[in-house]
């Protein structure tokens, strides 16, 4: 078998969280526990303490860390996943109490995003991040961890000398890499937006999936492809975890009556996204800030539904998307005991595996992306037969009749083609 295929063990760790009276502490201690199993971990023990503060030093109280101490060694635990972001001398101070490794909330998403990158442009961005996170955080344990991460130790950092540990390598060397990764992503975001621009130019409408990770924007993409794409437009990667791709996908719609739209999946959302993350990954979620419609799916199935739409609007005011129509898709209806489709105003309960489920959603992008339609008479001359046939194959034709003077159609046009075509237009 090989070495890829071999399944590895998750590895046991201890979850702690600290509850200063956020209301929503619980749910995003659950959402830890899944962003661990994301990441190939299982809890093995879980440690709650509320506090009005964090403890400066070690975060938890010192009687906390004493019983953090006491778990790793009676059950033999290596690792201990935070809540949230701690400070180098907190990690450091834990670390020097427990003997065990701190992987504070915003390493472990960087861990699951360096996991989960495929493209250079994703590598890229999560290396940006990685760096970034680990500026301040210039002791041993971390900087080895993000050292195999960011492929350090494979003499990534020209500066370094053999046998030079991370905790040696200056400030300076970091920044002056990821200066350069930086300057090798803006490359690669020039051409990305280049494209856009490009497809801008087509004057197709932009709809974009956006979301909480893991609420079925791909699966939702995927159907909508496999009724309305052409047949050389490929499926998107679906699977149910977090995180499942990082990159965004772009597939040409395109509807019976032959209105097309370019339909994007980006990457999704999660509680406490690391800011720097969210930074690096700006050129991906482009597409969202520059879509005529969002389609903000949502797991309808999960009882912290709420909690997951908050996330995403504050996600999406972070990256400057405002002011753009929003359609609200409550996904996975099928696992509820709820009737689907249902639809009332700019909200749907539905199913990404149901075409009628589908079909309802495509009507109101319909609604939403295709208004600047009107209908024209037009009536073409015989021996302008590249026009006639250009509005067959890219425009509704509702009616034709053949007179003398030529072919007279009634024709669904956006309000540019009805003024490109208005010299053949007829009352």
């Amino acid at each position: 078998m090989n070495v890829a295929e071999t399944a590895i063990a998750p590895k046991e760790v201890i979850i702690a969280g600290l509850n200063t009276g956020d209301h929503s502490f619980e749910y995003s201690m659950t959402e830890l526990a899944n962003l661990v199993a994301a990441n190939n971990m299982v809890v093995k023990e879980e440690i709650r303490q509320s506090l009005e503060r964090p403890h400066p030093g070690t975060y938890f109280g010192k009687g906390k860390v004493a019983e953090l101490s006491e778990i790793v060694a009676s059950e033999n635990l290596t690792t201990i996943v935070t809540n949230d972001e701690l400070t180098s001398s907190q990690i450091r101070n834990i670390e020097t109490i427990t003997k065990a490794t701190v992987l504070d909330r915003t390493a472990l998403i960087l861990d699951i995003f360096a996991n989960r990158a495929q493209t250079r442009e994703a590598k890229l961005q999560v290396q940006i991040a990685q760096l970034q996170y680990q500026l301040p955080r210039l002791h041993t344990s971390v900087n080895q961890r993000l050292d195999q991460q960011t492929g350090a130790g494979g003499g990534s950092f020209t500066n370094r000398g053999a046998g030079e540990s991370q905790l040696e390598m200056d400030r300076r060397t970091i920044k002056n890499h990821i200066k350069h990764l930086q300057e090798e992503l803006a490359d690669i975001t020039k051409a990305s937006e280049t494209q856009r621009v490009q497809r801008e130019k087509n004057g197709l409408p932009t709809v974009a999936l956006v979301g909480y990770t893991n609420a079925g924007k791909s699966t939702t993409m995927n159907g909508l492809v496999r009724k309305y794409g052409s047949s050389d437009e490929k499926q998107v990667f679906e699977k149910n975890m977090l995180f499942a791709t990082l990159d965004t996908s772009v597939r040409q719609i395109t509807l019976p009556d032959q209105k097309q739209f370019l339909l994007s999946d980006t990457v999704g959302f999660v509680s406490k996204l690391p800011h720097n993350l969210v930074k690096a990954f700006q050129s991906t979620l482009a597409e969202a800030a520059n879509a005529d419609l969002l389609i903000q799916v949502v797991d309808y199935a999960d009882d912290n539904s709420d909690a997951m739409m908050a996330t995403t609007n504050e996600t999406l005011a972070s990256i400057g998307v405002a002011d753009i129509p929003m359609i609200v898709a409550f996904n996975k209806a099928d696992m509820t005991d709820a009737k689907y489709p249902v639809r009332e105003g700019k909200q749907l309960v539905y199913s990404a595996r149901d075409d009628t489920s589908l079909e309802e959603l495509i009507t109101m992008i319909r609604e939403e992306v295709f208004q600047n339609y009107q209908t024209v008479t037009l009536l073409i001359p015989f021996d302008k037969g590249n026009i006639l046939n250009f509005l067959n194959e890219k425009a509704h034709i509702l009616s034709t009749d053949y007179v003398a003077e030529g072919t007279k159609i009634t024709v669904e046009l956006t309000d540019e083609s009805a003024q490109r075509f208005s010299e053949y237009r007829v009352d």
